[in-house]
């Protein structure tokens, strides 16, 4: 058994306990759901108040925030699984929650460069929040005509791992090239889909629902 197995074995035993737990006091998986949310609403606000001499430290303290967020994003479905809870809303419900975390971290870091007057990291990291929108749309109403669109590289967890790792690594800057790889990933995904969906619809002769 390689390392790496391992690794993924002992995580995997990890939040299955974790789920155990849960499960055991009922709470519901949209609950744990929308407390992810609150959680990366957390670090959206280190991420804004980082100023000065403690921005490295309150940057470490979100990448570690969002880490603990993404415990939560890891559980909800297995939860719901485990206890038979679920549904089409469970599934529409995490979708539309993960948006505006999405949305929460990249506007704390909005204001963290604003307040820095770096207005062109300003709109770097507009840029970035409209194409990781625009991921996760296209790929929902690619698959409202087509069934699936799953191509692409820049999927959410891919994004939340290179915040988490310019949070956590931003003493040496990390942070503006992690930015800049979101940026160019995220619009190739974009594209990607477009060009996909295009090729799909066209094949199937499908016509436009409006």
């Amino acid at each position: 058994m390689t390392w790496t197995s391992a690794f993924g074995k002992g995580s995997g035993w990890l939040l299955q306990k974790i789920v155990d737990g849960l499960a055991l006091t009922k709470i519901s998986p949209n609950a744990l759901t929308f407390i992810g949310l609150l959680i990366n609403i957390v670090a959206a606000i280190f991420f804004g108040f980082a100023r000065g001499d403690h921005a490295v430290r309150y940057f470490l303290y979100a990448g570690l925030v969002i880490i603990g967020a993404g415990i939560f994003d890891m559980v909800d479905g297995r939860l719901a699984r485990q206890t038979q809870q679920v549904s089409v809303f469970g599934a529409f419900f995490d979708s539309v929650i993960d948006r505006y975390s999405d949305v929460a971290l990249f506007f704390g870091l909005l204001v963290y460069y604003a307040r820095g007057n770096r207005f062109f990291y300003v709109v770097l990291v507009a840029f970035v929040m409209t194409a990781s929108l625009m991921v996760s749309y296209t790929r929902a109403r690619a698959e409202a005509l087509i069934g699936s669109c799953k191509v692409g590289f820049m999927e959410r967890p891919e994004r939340i791992v290179l915040v988490i790792l310019g949070a956590l690594c931003n003493r040496w800057g990390v942070m503006a090239p992690a930015l800049w790889v979101l940026a160019a990933f995220s619009t190739i995904t974009v594209i990607h889909r477009i060009r996909y969906t295009y090729l799909e619809t066209e094949r199937r002769k499908l016509l436009p629902q409006r």
